[in-house]
């Protein structure tokens, strides 16, 4: 028998569960003034949950905004973890880095580049990243799953922002460019060999998946 789904109370008393702070606040208020949708409260505690958990060292972001996801994966993340993000709106990063500054993280913790995520991300380093997180550009989230195999080590995740998209992906009648490409990229991640997949109802969604563990010769 499959459980009853819960209700939105109970949903909002689950995404909100892990509250945010005064630098949360004031990133979020620098993503308002520039038209910028952050992640939610339940995207973010999950977030530093699985940096923590992976113990992560080295993590790469795609869509910087003004540092709300950031935050929340650094203070996951060991004390001498660099996170590397991108972004297309160097202006965006600027705010980004207003909100790193608020959360006492030392400049050399985090490494901005700006551009787009497919003209950087082929330049970074194979196997060396324990999180890919992905929140750019929807249509391209079919190449960030290519960039992203690439980049993580063994035993790393990668993770995607608005994996339910507005209750949109679920609804087949939904046919918009942006949709179909989230729809193709959460059937791709579940028939890929060597991923451990899971779609987590947080926020708009958050498609995680780990690298499985290949022994040598393989």
């Amino acid at each position: 028998m499959a459980p009853t789904p819960i209700n939105a109370t109970s949903w909002t008393f689950a995404d909100t569960y892990v509250a945010e702070d005064d630098v949360l606040a004031a990133a979020r208020a620098r993503a308002e003034e520039v038209g910028v949708t952050p992640i939610g409260a339940g995207t973010g505690s999950t977030l530093r949950f699985l940096a923590a958990a992976l113990e992560a060292r080295a993590v790469v972001e795609i869509g910087t905004g003004t540092g709300v996801s950031g935050v929340w994966l650094l203070r996951g993340m060991r004390p001498d973890g660099v996170l590397t993000t991108v972004d297309v709106e160097a202006e965006h990063q600027r705010l980004a880095k207003e909100s790193f500054k608020d959360a006492g993280v030392a400049p050399q913790r985090v490494r901005t580049i700006a551009g787009s995520a497919l003209d950087v991300l082929p330049r970074l380093t194979d196997g060396h990243y324990d999180i890919v997180f992905a929140d750019g550009d929807k249509r391209e989230y079919a190449a960030y799953l290519s960039e992203a195999l690439r980049l993580l080590r063994p035993g790393g995740v990668v993770a995607f922002d608005n994996a339910l998209w507005h209750d949109r992906v679920a609804d087949p009648a939904q046919r918009d460019d942006e949709t179909v490409a989230i729809r193709e990229l959460v059937q791709q991640v579940a028939a890929t060999e060597g991923l451990v997949p899971a779609l987590l109802p947080v926020g708009d969604g958050l498609l995680v998946a780990k690298k499985e563990w290949v022994p040598e010769g393989d």
